[in-house]
């Protein structure tokens, strides 16, 4: 059975300084029409900044939208035009106030791929060395580190909700783990 739907019209129906709704009208598989409210989003970037000690720089901040204060791995939009790992360099250093000297790239995630057209691309840093951070004026927060292996821990019970996290996180902990493995 075929699974594509096809645009029929697309409308704007609210332009945000981040994001724009529009409305799709789509033709299904079954030749029914329907509509789809997509988010137009300009991407990000999610960086998991780790030490020679294991350790992965964190970020806390106030999120509106969940009233609380979440832990999460440096990240931060695309600007436009802006290539990716341009993107996590200036985040990693903006928001931590460390650059890497490495960066290596962890793939791509779509977070809500039923009403939003975001891509997150994700990042491990290392070769960590501190500078001046330089948070956006509308950005507060606190920079903490976390052993990786203790992390891990806190993803796998539940107590770091927030998705890039708990990917890239398991992502690198898995890279790690099999090189060690394979002794790399």
């Amino acid at each position: 059975m075929e699974l594509t739907e096809k645009t029929l019209s697309s409308a704007p129906a609210f332009e945000g300084r981040l994001l724009h709704l529009r409305i799709d009208s789509v033709q299904l598989p079954d030749g029914t029409t329907a509509q789809r409210e997509i988010i137009e989003h300009p991407g990000g970037v999610g960086i998991v900044a780790l030490t020679e000690a294991r350790e992965v720089l964190l970020v806390q901040q106030y999120r509106h939208p969940y009233g609380s204060i979440l832990t999460e791995i440096p990240a931060g939009k695309r600007e436009p035009g802006e290539p990716p790992l341009l993107t996590g360099q200036r985040e990693l250093a903006e928001e931590t106030g460390y650059q890497a000297a490495h960066f290596t790239p962890l793939g791509t995630v779509y977070p809500t791929p039923g009403y939003c057209d975001e891509v997150i691309h994700l990042y491990m840093a290392t070769g960590l060395q501190p500078i001046e951070a330089h948070p956006d004026a509308d950005e507060f927060l606190h920079v903490l580190r976390r052993p990786l292996d203790t992390l891990v821990e806190q993803i796998l019970a539940g107590e770091i909700p927030d998705a890039k996290t708990q990917i890239a996180v398991l992502k690198v902990h898995h890279l790690l783990t099999n090189t060690q493995e394979k002794g790399v």
